[in-house]
Formats: structure tokens, sequence, C-alpha cells
């Protein structure tokens, strides 16, 4: 009886191992993979991707189970030395060549994960690189990239062409197809967004190709997976965007012979410092880092200063809380260091340098105002003529004002006596708090010229003193409803700010400038962001004070939190693609909770602590006036009517 008890046992037992071993029901690979013996599995594994490229069956399964292994260890070099990355190659290969082959079974999904391998594989490893050039994967991945199947194999695509060219030993394999990958690089980054948009997101989800919603579904689970498909979907737009922009990247800083190419489509170039974030190699993070290699060769200058869209993108990043914006001062410094292009930008890009005029450091640039005066002010002359040329108007006006103070109130302040400075600083004190209770009893105009007054005389060295009286002056332009001039102000106040940006307040008033101006709704949500981060690191610190830490006080101010959602709503990836493209939420109307005006009415508007260069810092400790007062005074006052 014992016997037969145990007899049962062990059939129940091997039945249960059959259950659980997937190599009995999905493939050979995975009874290989499962070998134990290590020389009998490695020689199975390498039998197993010798034949699967030439396989009449469904192996869409086996190939998956492939991606997994190269997601989890693509460091492991087993299965590339066995053949994983030769097989993926020709299966890319086969998948164009045999379009009834691709639609049998899960096969629709193998130029995917095929794609997607090799770029797993290829991520660290120049060894593999080497592997995969040699197995022929550049020309099936460019095919892919160029849109010979769909955005989801594209994007895998680029992924796997970026690793490629990020190597010295694979990059003159791809560098002989720089001709024709350059093109469909800047082809698919200009056209990503769109094509996900109207092939994917603006479908219902039944009309969605299946194999693309289970890629996009895989490991979600529960009512939300319609939302979470979105998402997703929107995710990878992004990212196919970034891999394209990446591997344009790759090539534009080591061959600067595809500048000329990648300058040829002007459609891009102006919008090639708008495309957000991204990946980034050393040198190059997205668009602007793109703008910034080509600025380093004469036709890429050439082309960028001949593209007054390009210009207006870079001043406007510039001029905003981006973590990119040193990136952006970086491409203007060069056009303007450049003879054959100066006079180009000169006249663009000279107003909105002057306001970064005071800028110390700013991410790994150090001296930045400096560089920013000596490029401004190189070969200029009393007559407003820089190097030869006329500058327009404004330019010329803009030149003028930093000239006269970085060189001449410069000089005049440092033959002063102290006591003089000291007297100066105190009249300015005066003046500031004159204009404070101009503002608050609605003579904003007058407001205005004691700021101004107060400028004018307050000593250079009272760098804190001179960051409120702009901001405070930003204040009574966006009562004013001047929002250029609002958002100069602020600019200035940031640039001055110590470490650069870290005054709320300022961050706050260009927020709003930027929403009333209009077509500046990113920047508008960064300083906006940047504000919020501000506003919850003095509740963590405990900077405000105990009367603005009550049970209301708690969250974000209402009016920051609707403007964000605003902006948001605007620079989605896809608002500008969608029907109607966004365009009701463009509007440029807020309502009065949006603009809550204040100014300074005391000399600290920060912390006493010090950063590297012996400067106070100006993490805004100021917060906790913003409900009692700027709220206040907000809902009070309709700015429409003034």
């Amino acid at each position: 009886k014992s016997k037969a008890m145990a007899k049962i046992v062990e059939e129940e037992e091997q039945e249960e191992e059959e259950d659980e071993d997937p190599g009995l029901s999905c493939g050979c690979f995975f009874c290989a993979i499962k070998q134990p013996d290590a020389r009998l599995r490695r020689a199975s594994v390498a039998a197993f991707f010798r034949e699967l490229p030439y396989s009449e069956h469904d192996d869409g399964g086996a190939v998956v189970a492939v991606w997994r292994a190269a997601m989890d260890a693509p460091d492991d070099p087993e299965l590339p030395s066995l053949g994983a990355i030769r097989c993926m190659s020709l299966l890319l290969a086969r998948t164009l060549a045999d379009a009834a082959w691709c639609r049998r079974g899960q096969n629709a999904c193998v130029p995917y994960y095929a794609a997607h391998v090799v770029g797993s594989y290829t991520i660290r490893s120049s060894a593999h690189a080497e592997l995969a050039v040699a197995a022929g994967a550049v020309r099936p991945l460019l095919a892919l990239l160029g849109g010979a199947m769909t955005w989801v194999e594209q994007r895998a695509a680029a992924r796997a062409l970026g690793h490629l060219a990020s190597y010295d030993a694979t990059f003159p394999a791809v560098a002989r197809c720089a001709d024709e990958a350059v093109p469909l690089a800047v082809h698919a980054a200009s056209t990503c967004i769109g094509d996900v948009y109207a092939n994917y997101v603006a479908l219902a989800p039944s009309k969605r190709p299946k194999y693309q919603r289970d890629l996009l579904t895989r490991g979600l689970v529960g009512a939300g997976v319609d939302a979470a498909e979105d998402r997703k979907a929107e995710e990878w737009a992004s990212q196919l965007q970034c891999w394209s922009l990446y591997f344009l990247s790759c090539l534009a800083s080591r061959d600067p012979s595809s500048h000329a190419t990648i300058c040829q489509d002007h459609g891009f170039l102006s919008e090639l410092c708008r495309m957000w974030g991204g990946l980034a190699n050393g040198d190059s993070p997205a668009g602007v880092g793109l703008l910034r290699l080509l600025c380093r060769s004469a036709v890429g200058r050439g082309a960028i200063a001949a593209c007054p869209d390009a210009l207006s993108g870079l001043c406007d990043l510039a001029q905003s809380s981006d973590d990119w914006q040193y990136m952006a001062i970086d491409c203007l410094l060069l056009l303007l260091d450049d003879h054959d292009t100066w006079h180009a930008v000169a006249d663009a890009t000279a107003p909105c340098l002057v306001d970064l005029a005071e800028l110390r450091r700013l991410g790994p640039r150090r001296r930045l105002g400096d560089a920013i005066t000596s490029a401004l002010l190189l070969n200029d002359d009393d007559d407003g003529h820089v190097r030869g040329r006329a500058l327009g108007a404004e330019a010329k006006e803009s030149v003028a004002s930093l000239r006269e103070v970085k060189i001449e109130r410069k000089e005049r302040e440092e033959a002063m006596s102290r006591d003089e400075l000291l007297e100066r600083k105190l009249v300015a004190k005066e003046k500031k708090r004159q204009g404070n209770d101009m503002f608050w009893h609605g003579e904003v105009a007058r407001a205005i010229e004691l700021y101004t007054e107060a400028l004018e005389v307050c000593p250079l060295s009272a760098r804190r003193e001179r960051l409120v009286l702009h901001s405070n002056r930003a204040q009574c332009r966006l009562a004013r409803r001047e929002a250029d001039a609002a958002a100069s102000d602020a600019t200035r106040a940031l640039s001055l700010a110590r470490p650069a940006n870290a005054h709320a307040r300022s961050l706050w008033r260009r927020a709003q400038a930027y929403d009333m101006k209009g077509g500046m709704a990113r920047e508008s949500l960064l300083d906006c962001l940047a504000f919020a981060g501000a506003w919850i690191d003095g509740r963590k610190h405990g900077r405000q004070q105990p009367a603005a830490r009550g049970a209301n006080q708690q969250k974000l101010p209402y009016c920051v939190a609707r403007m964000i959602g605003k902006q948001m709503g605007v620079t989605g990836l896809f608002a500008g693609v969608s029907a109607g493209g966004g365009k009701a939420r463009r509007d440029d109307r807020i309502g009065s909770d949006d603009r809550m005006p204040r100014c300074s009415d005391g000399d600290d508007d920060g912390d006493d602590e010090e950063d590297d260069d012996g400067d106070a810092c100006d993490h805004d400790g100021s917060e906790e006036e913003f409900y009692d007062t700027e709220l206040r005074f907000c809902r009070s006052v309709d700015w429409h009517t003034q």
C-alpha cells in the first residue's frame, strides 16, 4: 500500500512539474535555456538562434523571452556570444522582406522586440554594438526609422541606432549611411508626435492595432487600463522624439559634415529648441543640445542665424528656469562670437541677453554674465555701431544700458568713498519705501518711477536690494499689463538671485507675465513649478511664519495650482496636434485671482546662507505673506479695468 501511494505522489509531482515547465509548451528556446548542463545549454541555444530566422513557425514568444533576458541583463555576454544579436538582425531583415510571415500569429510583434533586443544589448557595450554592426543590423534599423512599419518599431529602431552611433568602433558603419540616416531622423523627430496621435491616440480602442495595444498595456490591469494606455502612448511618442534627437546628436558631435544636412530643414530648426527634455549624452541633451552642437560649425551657425524662429526659441529658453537654460545662452554666445553671424543675431538677442548680464553661475557654467557682457560690448562704440554695423533701436538701447552699468557706472562707483555708497544705498531704500506706498495707494505709474530712480542710485554692490527693486517693478508692470517689461524685470531679478532663479516671488511674477504675453505656456509652467518647489521647500524647512501654516495654508495657493493646470493643458505633448489644436486652451485671458500683486516692504527677501561665491542665497523666505497680502489684494482689484 505504501509503495502504491509513493508512486501516485511521484506521478502527481511529475504532472505538476510538466504544467509549470514552459519549455514543454512554449517552444524549443525554453527547453534549451533550462538545460542544466552548461555545455549542452550553450550548444542548444546557439542552434536555436541559428535556426530561428528561417523558421516557418510562430516564434514571437521566444523573441519576447530573449527581450526579457536582454532587459534584465544587458551586460551579460552569454546570449549575444551565442548569436542572439545576429539572430535579431536577421529577423529584422526577414520581417521587412516577408510581410506574410510577419502577420502570422505573434510574429507581428517580432520586429519591435528584435529591434529592442539590439538596443538593450548595445546600451552599454561596445563589443555588443560591434556584433550588431557585423550582423548587418544598421540597414533594417534605418528602414524601420524611416517608417517601413509603424511608429512602435520606429521607436525601438531610433533607440538602437543611437547606441550604435555612440561608440568609436561602430560609428563609422553608421556614418557611411549618414546621407540617408540624417533626413530620416530629422523627419522622425519632427513628425512623430502627430503620427502617434493620428495613428493611435485619436483612434477608438477597437480600431487600434491589437499587437500595439498588447505592447502598450503589458502588465496593466484594472479599470484604468484605457487611460494608462493613452499615457503610455504619449510617453513612447516622447521617447521616439528624444531617441531620434539623440541619434542626430551622436552624428553631429562626431561628424561635422552632417550639420549641413541637418540644417536643410528650416522647419526642424524652428521647432528644435522647443523639443522637451530627453536623453543626454555627455554633451547634448535633446533639442537645445543639438542646437549647441550645430552652433559649433560655421554652416550650423549660419543656418540658425538665418532662422528667426530658432533665435526666438533660444531667447525664450535663455529667459526661463529650464535646466538647460545655460545651453541656450551658450548657443547665443557662440553666434555672437562669430564675426559672420554677429550682425544677423545681435538685434534679436541683445535685449534678451542684457537681462541676463548679472548671472554669475548657472549649471556647470560660471561667470556667464561676464561672458555675455564681453560678447555684446566687443568692438562697441558710442554711436551704436558694433563691428562696423549699426544696431536696431531696441538692441542699441540695450547695449548702451549694458555699457553704462557694467563699465561706466562700475568705474564711477569704484571711485566713490564708502560713506558715499552708503548714502546712495539709503536713498535707494527710501525711494523703494515710497514706491511701495504709491503702489498700495494705486499710483502704479508713480511707483514705477520711484523704483527706477532707486535702481539708478542703488550701488551695484547692493545686489539683494537691486533684486527686490526689479521684482517690485515687475509687479507694477504686471498691474499695467506690460507683459514684456514685467518679464524683463523679473528676469533681471532672477539673474541677481544666488543661486540663479532662486527668488520665488520673481518666478511667480514672470510666470504671470509669460502667461499674459501668450505663446509662452512652457516657460510660464516651468516658473510656476519652480515657485511651487520653493513654496513646498519653505514649508518643509519651516521658513513660513506660524500664521501662514494654519489649516488653510498647507496647500499650494489655488491660483498657482490653477496656473499650473492651465499651462499643462496647453503644453501637453499632443496639445498642438489634437482636434482643435488646443486652441481653446491658448486663451491668454486669466481670472483676477491668477495675478497676485505684491511688493516687498522689507529689505531682506531671503535667508542668510552663503553660496560658493560668497553671496547670500536668495531662497525667498517670504511666501508666508502670499495668502495674507497678495491674495486679498488680488481679489480686491480688477486689473482688466486699469
